[in-house]
């Protein structure tokens, strides 16, 4: 029994995850990072792959399945704030992974912003490390991390956050044209 395993499933259910195609985190760009480990000041961002492309996929077949459409902020606004709810509701052995929750809603948000606006989905990476962004095509200097913003909140307990959160940065981006 391994001292940190508490909850993470069998020897055979770890190497299953480990050897999906789909990984949650994306392959950081090792050329970016200096001797000294650090990563650019100025995030640096790049295509996403197949692998990236199939985990926005499946974050936006999982809010389909649940009736949500992500070009209705208010509904995926509602739907997260439901979903909050239940999993906080929930007693704390019986809750399911929080983190497949703020990944569905993270991708949800995402896609939203580039229907919306001319942010693209880029890996980017930057001296916090990589992660599935999206980012302006023009300068690559606006960056926006939805898992961050679904995190952070999530984290805090917030609620009836996302239709004003997401409609101030399509302002923002749609001033900046």
């Amino acid at each position: 029994m391994a001292w940190f395993g508490r909850g993470k499933g069998s020897a055979d259910e770890v190497a299953e995850a480990a050897a999906a195609d789909t990984s949650r985190f994306p392959t950081a760009d090792e050329s970016m990072i200096d001797d000294a480990g650090m990563g650019p000041l100025r995030p640096r961002d790049r295509q996403i792959g197949a692998n990236e492309q199939a985990r926005i996929d499946a974050g936006l077949a999982a809010l389909a399945a649940a009736g949500v459409s992500v070009d209705d902020l208010d509904a995926l606004g509602a739907a997260y704030d439901r979903e909050y709810a239940e999993w906080h509701g929930t007693r704390k052995g019986k809750r399911p992974d929080h983190d497949l929750i703020v990944e569905k809603y993270a991708i949800g948000i995402g896609e939203h912003l580039a229907r919306t606006t001319d942010l693209r989905w880029r890996i980017v990476t930057d001296v916090f490390g990589t992660d599935l962004a999206l980012a302006d095509q023009k300068e690559g200097d606006f960056i926006v991390v939805p898992t961050n913003l679904v995190a952070a909140r999530w984290m805090r307990t917030e609620i009836g956050w996302i239709p004003g959160v997401v409609r101030h940065l399509i302002a923002v981006r749609t001033d900046a044209r």
